[in-house]
């Protein structure tokens, strides 16, 4: 079980909530975290397919993005809580919370866990053998960083 993060922008919330529809199975048996409206909408479709979604179980709502949800879901991904993210972000629109959402990104990366920013990397990432193993991503040892002096 794999526990797997999702957020989108408000013009992407309908392409994400495609593509869970589409890989609900598969989603279905992992663990979901979604940043606050993103997550009340993909539990919405998937009560209306009919599928049980239980927030004790399967499924963490944290708080809407620019309320907090993203410095959450960043917490959950630096504590080694988050196997993968999946944001689909929308690179036409300016966002009032665009150093979180940088923030979120880069702190996938530098844990370096696989996230997809559009429904094609999503597929690839979801459909991956590696979704059925044991994968321990390797962390680059960042402790250089931690005691150097800033001039």
């Amino acid at each position: 079980m794999k526990t797997i993060a999702l957020v989108a922008h408000d013009n992407r919330k309908p392409d994400l909530i495609a593509w869970v529809k589409y890989n609900h199975d598969v989603l279905l048996g992992n663990r979901l975290v979604c940043t606050g409206t993103t997550g009340k909408k993909v539990k919405d479709a998937l009560i209306d397919m009919g599928q049980s979604v239980s927030e004790q179980d399967n499924m963490v709502l944290l708080k809407s993005g620019p309320l907090g949800g993203d410095q959450q879901l960043g917490a959950m991904i630096a504590n080694g809580d988050i196997d993968i993210l999946i944001f689909l972000w929308d690179p036409m629109e300016p966002h009032p919370h665009d150093v979180d959402v940088k923030a979120l990104l880069r702190i996938s990366v530098l844990y370096n866990i696989p996230f997809a920013c559009n429904k094609s990397t999503a597929d690839f990432i979801i459909s991956s053998a590696l979704m059925d193993t044991d994968y321990e991503p390797e962390v680059k040892d960042y402790s250089s960083y931690t005691g150097r002096e800033l001039s």
